[in-house]
């Protein structure tokens, strides 16, 4: 699955999937401008951190393209940039982009505005053909951590939807099963936005893999019955000591695996690290509007006038996670001299 982020040179846009409307209508979400990259990204058209990194990516070029015949052209398209940046603040993946874009202009100052927007495009399709490469590595390096038989659980969707294809989580999950293993998923719904039951089952049923959709409450039980015999999740970010943020509930995956003895995987690209955060507690929690709680739908679930949380985001310490499987291999504890080797 690699259509649902597409660049279309007639439109001269980026098309997006439409995630908030699965699995029961495919819908297209047309991004011309910064501000339709914004809102796609702030409303969760399109959600998860490599996707997002994608997404930013072609971003900066039509940003570009937005401030063409601007005299003072080059102040706007700085300001624009740092407008995609600081759409949502979880996921390093969305800076990490804007970053790259922006070194590559700081090394060619000489370019005009033409020669700009086009290298930008070009680097942009760069950036989503080796997502997807960089996933199908992670899911070679993720395979052997599975046995024949396993069935693994996984919190939010870090599949295909949520890179420019075959997924982080769901990586090792699909190179298994392409080495002839018998594989089966257990997907958390995943409230509030119920991304694993709208679409890790979405993707995975589409594509013949064998799921099963659990309410979030479930987990212990479900451990306990000994019907779960790996974990693997995305992130959203992963700290230099290891901690990595995830979608909420998380944690408490991670808690309830290291009290049933079952192996705890994060999967992400070695973009998804950031070494600049030391540890966890300095990961920003991205606050989503309270009505993704309230409302399922257009139904109300809860009283008018009671307030509620929607953190979207939690942290799984260090201590917790089994390994972390990159595109360059497993990391294992401890993961402050794992990382560290890694990006020397």
């Amino acid at each position: 699955m690699t259509e649902h982020i597409q660049y279309s040179p007639d439109k001269d846009a980026l098309v997006l999937l439409d995630q908030r409307y699965l699995p029961t209508r495919e819908e297209w979400f047309v991004c011309k401008t910064v501000k339709d990259i914004c809102e796609a990204l702030v409303v969760m058209v399109v959600r998860g951190a490599p996707a997002i990194g994608v997404t930013a990516a072609y971003g900066c070029y039509l940003a570009a393209r937005e401030v063409a015949g601007t005299p003072d052209w080059k102040p706007a398209l700085a300001a624009k940039l740092e407008q995609i940046a600081s759409a949502r603040p979880t996921a390093v993946n969305l800076r990490w982009a804007v970053r790259l874009m922006q070194a590559e202009w700081a090394k060619h100052p000489e370019f005009s505005f033409d020669e700009l927007a086009d290298f930008w495009l070009a680097t942009a399709r760069v950036v989503h053909v080796e997502d997807i490469a960089t996933c199908e590595a992670i899911g070679r390096s993720g395979a052997d951590l599975l046995d024949d038989g396993d069935t693994v659980m996984t919190h939010c969707n870090a599949g295909a939807l949520a890179t420019a294809g075959y997924g982080t989580a769901l990586a090792p999950i699909r190179a298994a099963i392409a080495q002839g293993k018998s594989i089966q998923v257990i997907a958390n719904e995943t409230r509030p936005f119920l991304q694993g039951a709208r679409l890790t089952a979405y993707e995975l049923h589409k594509d013949g893999i064998p799921v099963k959709v659990a309410c979030d409450n479930a987990c212990a039980l479900l451990m306990q019955r000994g019907l779960v015999q790996k974990v693997i999740v995305g992130a959203d970010r992963i700290a230099a000591n290891g901690d990595a943020a995830n979608k909420i509930g998380t944690f408490g995956v991670a808690l309830l695996a290291k009290e049933f003895g079952i192996p705890f995987y994060v999967a992400a690209p070695v973009s998804t690290i950031d070494p600049e955060t030391a540890d966890g507690s300095l990961i920003p929690i991205e606050d989503r509007t309270p009505r993704e709680v309230t409302h399922v739908g257009h139904t109300q679930i809860t009283p008018d006038g009671v307030g509620v949380f929607n953190f979207a985001f939690d942290v799984t310490p260090a201590r917790l996670i089994h390994g972390i499987i990159t595109e360059r291999g497993v990391l294992t504890a401890p993961y402050t001299e794992a990382i560290a080797k890694l990006f020397k």
